[in-house]
């Protein structure tokens, strides 16, 4: 879930994400919390110039070793070569610190009406109602599945989203804290 993603390399796979080069220090904090499955070298700076714009973007990327673990974790959530929610996911999304990630990654806190989102992107409504009801089962948190122009999201009511603050808070790095109500 989130930005990242599984990529084969023969039998085994790697875990790469990318983020834009304002979110460096984001990246930095991904690499160091799974430090064991990243060489040294793992973060690199990219420019890419966007086919149709022409306009540059700047990314940081992290990329993994190949290991058999990862491609173990890509056959459950890449069956088919893309990306989907499986049924199991909340055997794997049990940890506030995961959510945590998931959440600094898609999430957006709405200050006005003091409410929450996490985008789920171009996913199935089962998908999507799996998603929430893991987030219901394993943290306590009630959501609303809403479809948007690009996929689904999960509504988080102003309650909810006190609790989910509870949930995760303490895993939030400082420059994602304005997605938490204040």
């Amino acid at each position: 879930m989130g930005d990242a993603y599984l990529q084969s390399n023969g039998t085994n796979a790697r875990l790469r994400f990318e983020h834009s080069l304002n979110q460096e220090q984001y990246v930095v904090w991904k690499f160091n919390f799974l430090k064991n499955i990243f060489s040294d070298s793992a973060i690199v700076k990219i420019n890419r110039i966007h086919p149709k714009t022409k306009q540059e973007y700047k990314y940081v990327r992290c990329q993994s070793k190949t290991l058999p673990e990862l491609k173990k974790i890509k056959v459950i959530f890449y069956p088919a070569g893309k990306k989907i929610v499986p049924l199991s996911i909340k055997k794997y999304l049990i940890e506030p610190i995961s959510l945590a990630v998931w959440f600094m990654d898609d999430g957006y806190y709405y200050l006005r009406d003091k409410c929450g989102y996490l985008y789920l992107g171009n996913i199935t409504k089962e998908e999507a109602e799996v998603c929430s009801d893991t987030l219901q089962n394993n943290f306590n948190l009630k959501t609303k599945v809403l479809a948007k122009k690009k996929g689904y999201a999960l509504y988080f009511s102003r309650l909810e989203m006190l609790k989910l603050k509870k949930v995760v808070s303490e895993f939030m790095i400082p420059m994602f804290r304005y997605k938490l109500p204040h």
